[in-house]
């Protein structure tokens, strides 16, 4: 007989009680002979569904079997099954024992089920409470798993378990090449000895198409921040252009202003996932086992270990086996799935544009005495066609003071480049003439103007009224 291990071992049993009694519902036997053919039946030898032993079946069993199959003229197989339990139900198990599990769940849901059924049975005794299996098999049928402590405890983590335990997980894909990366970084199982005698744990990130699962680019770094998060992100936006969304968790070399501001200037949608929830990043955290099981796992052997090998083998393993290698979720490799598209990506700009584009915006205030401004500590020279600006606003990416723009407050246009206070240059004492920045720079002289023109007025109107002066002069200074 076929064994069939993927059915249910209650439709198994039924097709084992159907090849018994089958012949005779082929051929029915005439008056009389039913009990010699049952009897045969009894010395014959039948495969068991679950264990795969010889077994045999008593004469009352066979034709309980037979006149049940009989009766059922549609589907005799289905009359041959066992009863399906109700689902959550349990008939051997009473009201009170029934509350009482779901309340010592409730209070412990980290015990495991040996616990929780030695603790029921000190309180409701043998008597009220049946056998550890059937009080096991009520616990799997209404869900009532083991939970584990979180390794959290903030509000936010307690948060986002109860968020997993009330909404559905489901996996997803988008349609289009290019549409989604995912983006993350991971702590390196093995640790680096760097040159001042400190062991460093390396950081490997890597973008990773959602559709294809194609690696746009995987580099390791000695630190997570949002500078090596960049310098990365712009090497895999030049290799697969840019594409249309990033999935990141809530990192803060992912959060970073810089990062923000980037992605927002290149059009680039920033999703995130919720906090304390990485299923929501399955794809990455898939692909951070098979690094651990294979690219890891090929240099136990090599004691040296430096970061530059670490690369090189990271990338020699990702375009030679990972990208050529079948993928059984998607049905080929990623390199087919991505060369196949429907791809929606855009074109890259250049090295200057990205890096342009990763930058924050700052507004400081413009120091009238030497026209400077200050920036994480350092002054900065403002050209003097723009000394009459109060405020004035820099755009810089703070692991790169070498790069700082003024840009226009209004409408973000950069006016110009701004270098730090070089004092030593300023020593030889020659001084740039200042321009006019008045409007009337360029007008001719006038002479003496006199009195001004609403003083003028003043003067008059008082006259008009006739009053008599209100002082009295002194005679003495008559003339004076």
């Amino acid at each position: 007989m076929t064994e069939h291990r993927d059915l249910p071992v209650r439709d198994r049993w039924a097709r084992l009680r159907f090849a018994v009694v089958g012949p005779l519902l082929a051929a029915p036997p005439e008056p009389g002979e039913l009990g010699e053919l049952i009897n045969t039946l009894t010395r014959k030898c039948w495969r068991h569904p679950v264990t795969g032993a010889d077994v045999r079946f008593g004469y009352s069993t066979i034709e309980r079997w037979f006149y049940q199959a009989r009766r059922a003229a549609h589907d005799p197989v289905a009359s041959l099954a066992d009863r399906k339990r109700p689902r959550g139900t349990s008939p051997s198990l009473s009201p009170e024992a029934v509350q009482a599990i779901h309340a010592q769940y409730q209070q412990h849901p980290g015990w495991s089920r040996q616990l929780h059924y030695d603790n029921l049975l000190a309180v409701l005794g043998e008597a009220n409470l049946p056998s550890y299996a059937t009080v096991r098999r009520y616990f799997m049928a209404n869900g009532l798993f083991r939970q584990r402590k979180p390794r959290h405890t903030s509000a936010g983590a307690m948060l986002a378990r109860d968020r997993l335990e009330k909404l559905e997980v489901r996996s997803f894909e988008v349609e289009h090449v290019n549409a989604l990366w995912h983006l993350d970084f991971h702590h390196g199982s093995r640790k680096l000895l760097s040159k001042d005698g400190q062991w460093i744990t390396p950081m490997l990130l890597c973008l990773l198409d959602d559709r294809s699962r194609v690696v746009c680019h995987a580099q390791w770094f000695l630190d997570e921040t949002a500078q090596s998060l960049v310098h990365g992100l712009c090497q895999a936006f030049q290799r697969r252009g840019l594409c249309r969304a990033l999935m990141t968790d809530n990192g803060s070399a992912m959060l970073a202003e810089e990062t923000t501001a980037g992605l927002h200037a290149l059009g680039v949608l920033h999703q995130t996932t919720l906090p304390y929830s990485p299923h929501q990043n399955a794809k990455q955290e898939t692909f951070w086992a098979r690094v651990e099981g294979r690219v890891m796992a090929m240099l136990e052997g090599e004691s040296d270990l430096t970061l530059d090998l670490l690369n090189r083998a990271t990338h020699a393993w990702i375009e030679h086996e990972y990208h050529r290698a079948h993928h059984s979720e998607i049905g080929c490799t990623p390199l087919e799935r991505y060369l196949a598209g429907p791809d929606v990506s855009r074109e890259c700009p250049s090295s200057n544009a990205l890096r342009s584009a990763f930058r924050i915006d700052v507004t400081r205030t413009q120091r009238r005495s030497d026209g400077t401004a200050s920036l994480d500590g350092t002054r900065f020279e403002i050209p003097s066609a723009y000394r009459h600006l109060q405020r004035v606003r820099l755009r810089y990416a703070r692991w790169n003071l070498g790069h700082v723009d003024l840009v226009d407050a209004d409408t973000g246009k950069i006016l110009c480049p701004v270098r730090p206070l070089d004092k030593a240059a300023n020593a030889d004492g020659q001084r740039r003439r200042l321009d006019d920045l008045s409007s009337t720079a360029n007008l001719a002289p006038v002479s003496q103007p006199g009195i001004a023109p609403l003083l003028r007025q003043l003067l008059a109107e008082h006259a008009a009224t006739g009053l008599p002066p209100a002082w009295i002069p002194a005679d003495w200074q008559e003339g004076a």
